[in-house]
């Protein structure tokens, strides 16, 4: 494990934008990326209450579409070409925890496009965490589901999505994961390019696993353990290439974020990167050149304040790269 004295800068990134506020409290955001302009990209964040939303910002910040009338969702996430009704379709996916549902809305409209009840038999429900999964082989494209509160094995569930009377659904194709007991599960993120799954245990550590089920449910690693003041928060993973990368995961209580090498994740953290935002629950990065403000990509992160912060890339790359010349020059 890397030592990481040294390597927190104490300056806190100041975000490009700030976003226009949601009414309740933000959670979590996505990056869905415009095919046609991607500086036309949108920005996708949930509103946690029971009379709760999904919102719509433009990169400016500004709410551009909401869906009203959500019962608390959480988490959300996107995945792009499903076949609907015959024509390729990108959807949101989201979480509704007091309806034990995962609702899926199309892109960039925002219509209601299907549900799935999730965790059906289980005393525990009450999903949270959600991260799309598309098969780069088969083009199979799954959701993998976390929840409140589950068993010591078997946490997460996936469902593998399909079309039904011209609306999105799924079916349980594999239970797994294991969780700690320490507090809960709510963050996910999958590496498509790479096939792993990644999801955070609050207080623990960040769990890999395979994302094809196919490959089974044997754990492939656990880091970040003692990296984190307390609770272990929103994974983003921002690839340089196609094997090579960062996994940025928020140290909530330490207005911070975590970032570890997407090829060798048992390496250790090689940066801590101080932010603006306070208490991330939860984070989106993307690598994608989205105009003149974000030319590498932007990173959002949710903030108190129900706001979410956009930065630019380059002042995180930027972090990354000194904290790492710091640790190799201490040697």
């Amino acid at each position: 494990m890397i030592s990481c004295k040294g390597q927190q800068s104490s300056e806190k990134l100041k975000p490009a934008v700030i976003t226009e506020t949601v009414v309740h409290d933000t959670d979590d955001p996505a990056i869905w990326i415009n095919p046609k302009d991607a500086s036309k990209s949108i920005i996708i964040g949930t509103d946690k209450d029971s009379d709760g939303g999904l919102y719509a910002f433009d990169l400016n910040g500004k709410i551009i579409q909401k869906v009203s009338g959500l019962k608390r969702p959480n988490n959300v996430d996107i995945e792009y070409g499903f076949i609907l009704n015959g024509k390729k379709t990108d959807f949101a996916a989201v979480t509704e925890r007091e309806t034990n549902k995962l609702k899926f809305y199309s892109l960039p409209e925002l219509k209601e496009i299907g549900e799935i009840s999730v965790f059906e038999g289980e005393t525990e429900r009450a999903p949270m965490g959600i991260s799309m999964y598309k098969n780069s082989k088969t083009g199979d494209i799954f959701a993998i589901v976390g929840r409140k509160s589950g068993p010591k094995d078997g946490y997460l569930w996936q469902y593998k999505l399909s079309e039904k009377n011209g609306s999105v659904t799924g079916e349980v194709v594999r239970k797994f994961g294991k969780y700690s007991g320490l507090k809960e599960i709510e963050s996910i993120a999958v590496d498509d390019e790479m096939g792993y799954i990644y999801y955070s245990d609050e207080q623990f550590g960040v769990h890999q696993y395979n994302a094809d089920p196919v490959k089974g449910n044997e754990e492939l690693l656990v880091f970040g353990k003692g990296d984190f003041t307390s609770d272990v928060e929103g994974i983003s993973i921002y690839p340089t290439s196609k094997k090579t990368g960062y996994i940025l995961v928020s140290n909530q209580q330490n207005d911070t974020f975590n970032v570890y090498l997407r090829e060798n994740p048992a390496k250790g953290r090689i940066a801590e990167i101080p932010v603006s935002a306070s208490e991330s629950d939860g984070s989106e990065v993307t690598h994608i050149n989205l105009g003149p403000q974000f030319p590498k990509g932007v990173f959002v992160a949710m903030s108190n304040g129900r706001v979410f912060h956009f930065y630019d890339w380059r002042l995180i790359e930027e972090k990354i790269k000194t904290a790492v010349r710091t640790s190799e020059s201490s040697k």
